[in-house]
């Protein structure tokens, strides 16, 4: 891995912090010429902290989740939503 210059990688996946650091970097700036094990993306991604574009690539590609909206865009809406519901309670 070619991203991890500022780091000792020996010393990072002693513990589950520095795997989880290791795994951030190989999904945001690119494995170089190492492969991103799917049952290690599974097991931290409520951890991992990504960028936008590469987490909704992984969503589509591990659970075929779809976005038609950015998720701010999608809260919005969501609340929109939820005051025209209750206008409609209301009436």
């Amino acid at each position: 891995m070619t991203h991890l210059w500022d780091y000792d990688k020996k010393e990072l996946e002693k513990s589950e912090k520095g795997k989880i650091f290791i795994l951030e970097r190989m999904i945001n700036y690119g494995p170089g010429d190492e492969k991103i094990k799917l049952a290690d993306v599974k097991k931290y991604w409520d951890q991992l902290d990504l960028y936008p574009p590469q987490r909704r690539l992984l969503e589509l590609l591990i659970w075929g989740k779809i976005y038609l909206f950015t998720p701010e865009q999608e809260i919005i809406l969501n609340q929109i939503e939820k005051m025209e519901n209750r206008a409609v309670i209301k009436s």
